[in-house]
C-alpha cells in the first residue's frame, strides 16, 4: 500500500480562540477557511508548554517537557528522542522541514534529511532561566512590552524577511517533489515565525483591519494587584513597570496580530496552490505551537496557562478523518502518534514513554475521556506549573502559588476561580488527585533546577575562547544546481520539468 505524503503548516503563536471552528468568521483568511472546510477541526486544543522550545519539542516527540527536558528556550533537545521526521523516515519518509523549529543543541535536524533553511532563533544555551535568581529579569532577551509599544507598519522585518525564505524555499521544494526524482513518499513541514511579536505588519494586511471590531480584547486590563500570582511573574518578566500601555497601542498590536494572520494565509495559500499546480496528493496538518494573550487581561504573548496563551489551532485533512468539528480537548503531543497513524508507522517500541496518542479515532467518534496536560517552568516561574483541562475544567498547580479551578463552558474567561468554592470541592479534590498521581512537584523542580545550573556553567565556558556556533547552516551545492558541465544538457532539461511532454 503506497503511504500518503505529509505536508505539516507550522504557524508560531497563534491564538487558538481565534479559530473557533476554522479561522473566525471576521479574519481575512481565506485559504486557510478552505482548508478549515475539508479539515477535521480540533476546538479545544492544547500546547504541551506555552513557550516556542518546549512546545516544539513536545509536539515534534509526543512526549511532555518533564520527560523531554525541553523546558525553556535554551534547553537542550536530546537525539535520542525520537520525533514524527526520525519515525516516518524510518518508515521510508522524506523528511524536510522549511522554517522555525526552535531546536536548541548541536543536533540540527533531529530526524529531518534536510532542512532548507537556517532557524530564526539561537540555538545554544544563552536563553536559560535561572530560579536560583527569582525576579531576575534578563533584559538583551526576555519579551518585554516593547512589541506592543511599537506596534505597526512595515514593508520587511526581520520575521518578514524570515517567512518569506520560508515559503520560497517550500514552494521551491513542492515542485521539486512533483519532478519524481525520488520515489519515496514525502513529509514536509513548512514553519512561520509569524504571527509572533514584534506586532508589525505590511501595508497591504494592515489595511484588512482598519474597521474591524476586535481590535481591543474581551477581558480588559487587570490591576496588577489584583493578578493572580503567575500572571504577575509574567508582567515583571515582561518590564510592564516601564511602559505605559494605552488604548491606542493596544488596538494598534492587534490590529498588526490580524493582518499578520492575513500574511501568513497567503503564504498558505501560495503552498497549497503549488500542491494543487503539482498534481501531488498530501495529508495536511495545519497548527500553532502556542497562543498569545493579546492584551487579554493585561497580559501579552504567552508563558501562561489561560486559554490565549494555551489553546492553538489545530486542523487535519485526511482521508481517514472525516469533516467536522470536535469539541473534545485534545494536545499538541497528539500530532506525532496522529501523523504515523495516518501514515501506518508503528510506533510500539516508544509507546510506553510517548504520552500522546493519535487522534484518528476520535474523529471517527470514539470516546476519549483521559485529561490534557500542560507545563511550564521557563522565564516567568520560579517552580514549575503544571495544568490538567478535563472535560470542562482547568485545574492548574503550582508549589509556589494557590490551587486554580476553572470551569471553561461557563467561564470562558476565566474570571472565577473556583478553587475555594465550596461546592466544587469535590471536583478540585478529583483534579488534584490526578495530578498528584501524574506529578512530583518537588521532584520536577529539582530536575529543573540541575538542568539550569548546568547549563550555566557549559553556556559560559563555551563563550570563553574561540566560539564554534551549532546553529544550522544551510547547505547549497551550487556545483549541482542548474546546468553544469558534468551533466547532459538533454537529459537535464527533460528531468527538471513537470509535468513532461505537454
Amino acid at each position: 500500500m503506497t503511504k500518503p505524503n505529509i505536508l505539516i503548516l507550522m504557524v508560531d503563536q497563534l491564538n487558538g480562540t481565534l479559530f473557533p471552528d476554522g479561522p473566525a468568521e471576521w479574519l481575512h483568511a481565506p485559504n486557510l477557511k478552505k482548508l478549515a472546510a475539508r479539515s477535521t477541526r480540533f476546538k479545544n486544543s492544547y500546547t504541551a508548554s506555552p513557550l516556542c522550545a518546549p512546545g516544539r519539542a513536545s509536539f515534534m516527540s509526543g512526549q511532555l517537557p518533564s520527560r523531554t527536558q525541553v523546558y525553556d528556550n535554551a534547553a537542550e533537545f536530546a537525539s535520542s528522542i525520537p520525533t514524527y521526521a526520525h519515525h516516518l523516515r524510518r518508515a521510508g519518509y522524506q523528511t524536510c522541514l522549511s522554517g522555525k523549529m526552535h531546536f536548541v543543541g548541536p543536533d540540527q535536524l533531529h530526524g529531518f534529511e534536510e532542512r532548507l533553511t537556517t532557524d530564526i532563533y539561537p540555538p545554544d544555551f544563552g536563553w536559560t532561566p535561572d530560579y536560583r535568581k527569582p525576579g531576575e529579569r534578563i533584559d538583551w532577551w526576555y519579551h518585554n512590552m516593547g512589541s506592543v509599544t511599537g506596534a505597526g507598519v512595515a514593508e520587511i522585518t526581520n520575521q518578514m524577511e524570515y517567512d518569506d525564505e520560508v515559503a520560497y524555499h517550500a514552494t521551491r521544494k513542492l515542485y521539486d517533489l512533483s519532478r519524481g526524482h525520488d520515489a519515496r513518499p514525502w513529509c514536509l513541514t513548512v514553519s512561520f515565525t509569524h504571527p509572533h511579536d514584534p506586532y508589525v505588519a505590511r501595508k497591504k494586511y494592515w489595511d484588512l483591519y482598519n474597521d474591524c471590531d476586535h481590535l481591543l480584547p474581551d477581558v480588559g486590563p487587570i490591576a496588577y494587584q489584583e493578578q493572580d500570582p503567575h500572571s504577575k511573574r509574567i508582567l515583571d518578566a515582561n518590564d510592564h513597570e516601564n511602559f505605559d500601555i494605552t488604548e491606542d497601542q493596544i488596538k494598534r498590536a492587534r490590529q498588526a496580530y490580524f493582518a499578520n494572520i492575513s500574511y501568513l494565509d497567503d503564504k498558505v495559500g501560495e503552498i497549497l496552490q503549488t500542491l494543487e499546480d503539482t498534481r501531488q496528493e498530501a495529508i495536511i496538518l495545519f497548527v500553532s505551537d502556542h497562543g498569545d494573550m493579546l492584551g487579554d487581561r493585561g497580559l501579552w504573548f504567552k508563558m501562561s496557562f489561560f486559554e490565549g496563551s494555551a489553546r492553538v489551532p489545530v486542523m487535519i485533512c485526511a482521508p481517514a478523518m472525516p469533516v467536522g468539528l470536535v469539541e473534545t480537548p485534545v494536545s499538541n503531543i497528539d500530532v506525532t502518534p496522529t501523523l504515523c497513524d495516518l501514515a501506518g508507522v508503528s510506533m510500539d517500541e516508544v509507546m510506553p514513554w510517548t504520552e500522546g496518542m493519535s487522534l484518528v479515532p476520535l474523529a471517527n467518534g470514539v470516546e476519549r475521556t483521559a485529561p490534557v496536560a500542560m507545563e511550564y517552568a521557563a522565564e516567568g516561574s520560579f517552580s514549575p506549573l503544571v495544568c490538567l483541562r478535563y472535560g470542562k475544567w482547568k485545574y492548574t498547580r503550582c508549589l509556589l502559588d494557590p490551587d486554580q479551578l476553572f470551569d471553561i463552558e461557563a467561564d470562558p474567561n476565566e474570571l472565577n476561580n473556583l478553587a475555594n468554592v465550596e461546592k466544587h470541592q469535590g471536583t478540585l479534590a478529583q483534579l488534584r488527585a490526578k495530578s498528584e498521581d501524574r506529578w512530583d512537584l518537588a521532584a520536577f523542580d529539582a530536575q529543573v533546577r540541575e538542568s539550569q545550573a548546568r547549563r550555566w556553567v557549559v553556556y559560559e565556558a563555551l563563550r570563553n575562547g574561540d566560539y564554534f556556533p551549532w546553529d544550522f547552516q544551510p547547505l547549497q551545492m551550487a556545483s549541482e544546481r542548474y546546468m553544469r558541465n558534468h551533466m547532459d544538457l538533454n537529459v537535464l532539461e527533460e528531468n527538471q520539468r513537470f509535468p513532461r511532454g505537454e
